[in-house]
């Protein structure tokens, strides 16, 4: 595919000539303590504005333009009917601290929300109240902590396989855990490791099936054997749901918490970062400790349950990203049972195809099928001084935003590649084709990609140590 990205010397919105600021009248708008004289923002015409953002779209890659085979995040199409609906007046108009009899029509939203999820994870108990994926983990390990703590226990340990999401150690270590990481063997969980990691000071178990190679832990009932046997709890990732909704659940699997990460499995927007949605399911023992306020129903209507002695206080202001969450609502809705069954089904099928048509172009480390994503390896391209990163960086010559990169770090020179079930077999020809022919391109045509995009390839080392976060920096390094 021919694809040449546009390029703007697009100016920040403050550097452009503003009108005069025009007064306006708050008295009756605004308390006088709340008022400022002016918001230091420019005044430009509408279309201006406008014209600003569509051309820094134009200048990024995203899911409405092409295809984005970003491994472990999901990145399928975002369909443009849940859009409506969380636009309508009586979506986008509510305010959380509306008495609740005046919104009996979200509460009841969430509340079915909740028991939707909780029949798909196989779990018994919902909160829609996470921020997001990570956030999600972060209140898991608090229930965790509240159940053990209420049965007289400290445990302290979180177990982690090798081949677990970054957010996993992170959301451990910001807790004070101590994280216990366990080798993988044959690319799934070391059963002999596990057991000698597991004991009286193991808190829970973070494990995500299938893993994020793409394959399943096909013994996962005995791991949570294990884990149960030493007293833990074992907690389910959602990141990769997407591979086994219909087919299977947390449940199932004797997973005890999970999170579900509604911006992946159940098509709401990423957000460049957020907003995001991660609603935690539990079994009924750990249902208690959910935070406040629980979403109940009783013979007044739906009603915001506070009074909840065990809980863990709240993980996010109000009652979660609703706007989000009425996305996911209408989508689960929309689908239906078969229809998620065959969103599994298609997202496997199409990982499998992609992973079969690139036998003899890259390696994929560890025999058999895998679910919806797998892991390839550039390493046999190091004879020629060619690198995972610069196949990633001159795929996005073809249109293509690169795959993960670099992870699971327990396969070198790794390029995890999760195609979804939106796309079709056209643009997954295309794809294969375009890899296919970067591997046998020259070195130095690699080295130099991108070449076809509005930024040239960027010193990855100097941006991760030397970031901007703000415009007033950008503008101050624009100056100089």
């Amino acid at each position: 595919m021919s694809f040449r990205q546009a390029y703007w010397d697009e100016p920040l919105l403050l550097e452009k000539r503003s009108a005069p600021d025009e007064a306006v009248d708050l008295t009756d708008l605004v308390p006088p303590k709340l008022r400022r004289d002016r918001l230091g923002i420019p005044n430009l015409p509408e279309h201006e504005v406008v014209r600003h953002f569509t051309r820094l779209s134009q200048m990024n890659f995203g899911i409405d333009t092409g295809f984005y085979p970003l491994g472990s995040c999901t990145m399928k199409f975002n369909p443009k009917f849940t859009e409506e609906l969380a636009a309508l007046p009586t979506v986008a108009r509510i305010h959380p601290d509306q008495d609740e009899t005046t919104m009996q029509g979200a509460l009841r939203l969430l509340y079915d929300l909740q028991d939707m999820l909780a029949r798909i994870a196989g779990m018994d108990a919902v909160t829609v109240q996470p921020a997001a994926g990570a956030q999600g983990e972060h209140t898991g390990l608090l229930l965790a902590q509240a159940y053990h703590r209420d049965r007289g226990e400290e445990r302290h340990q979180v177990i982690l396989p090798d081949t677990a999401h970054g957010t996993n150690f992170a959301s451990a270590g910001m807790l004070g855990f101590e994280i216990v990481e366990i080798p993988s063997k044959d690319g799934r969980v070391d059963l002999k490791a596990l057991e000698a990691a597991s004991g009286e000071k193991t808190l829970a178990f973070m494990l995500t099936n299938p893993n994020t190679l793409g394959i399943f832990e096909e013994h996962v009932l005995d791991i949570a054997e294990v884990v149960h046997d030493a007293g833990g709890l074992l907690y389910y990732d959602g990141a990769n749901f997407n591979a086994i909704l219909g087919r299977t659940s947390p449940g199932k699997m004797n997973f005890d918490i999970v999170h579900f990460n509604l911006h992946k499995t159940f098509t709401t927007p990423h957000g460049g970062g957020g907003p995001g949605a991660g609603p935690v399911g539990v079994r009924r023992p750990l249902e208690p400790f959910l935070p406040v306020p629980v979403i109940g129903l009783d013979g007044r209507g739906y009603h915001l349950n506070y009074d909840r002695p065990k809980s863990i206080g709240k993980v996010r202001a109000w009652y979660g990203n609703f706007a989000l969450l009425v996305r996911a609502y209408a989508y689960i809705l929309r689908m239906g049972g078969n229809g998620l069954r065959d969103v599994s089904d298609h997202a496997v099928l199409n990982a499998n195809y992609v992973r079969h048509r690139l036998q003899g172009v890259l390696d994929v480390p560890f025999g058999g099928l895998r679910k919806h994503e797998f892991v390839a390896s550039a390493a046999k391209l190091g004879s020629r001084g060619v690198r995972t990163v610069d196949l990633a960086k001159r795929l996005m010559d073809f249109g293509y935003h690169p795959p993960t990169v670099y992870f699971p770090h327990l396969v070198e020179e790794a390029m995890m590649i999760e195609p979804t079930e939106t796309e079709t077999k056209e643009t997954l020809d295309g794809f294969v084709d375009a890899l296919t022919k970067i591997v046998g391109e020259s070195p130095d045509i690699l080295h130099g990609a991108p070449h076809n995009t509005a930024v040239a390839r960027v010193d990855e080392v100097q941006a991760a140590r030397e970031p901007i976060l703000s415009w007033r920096t950008a503008k101050a390094r624009k100056s100089t």
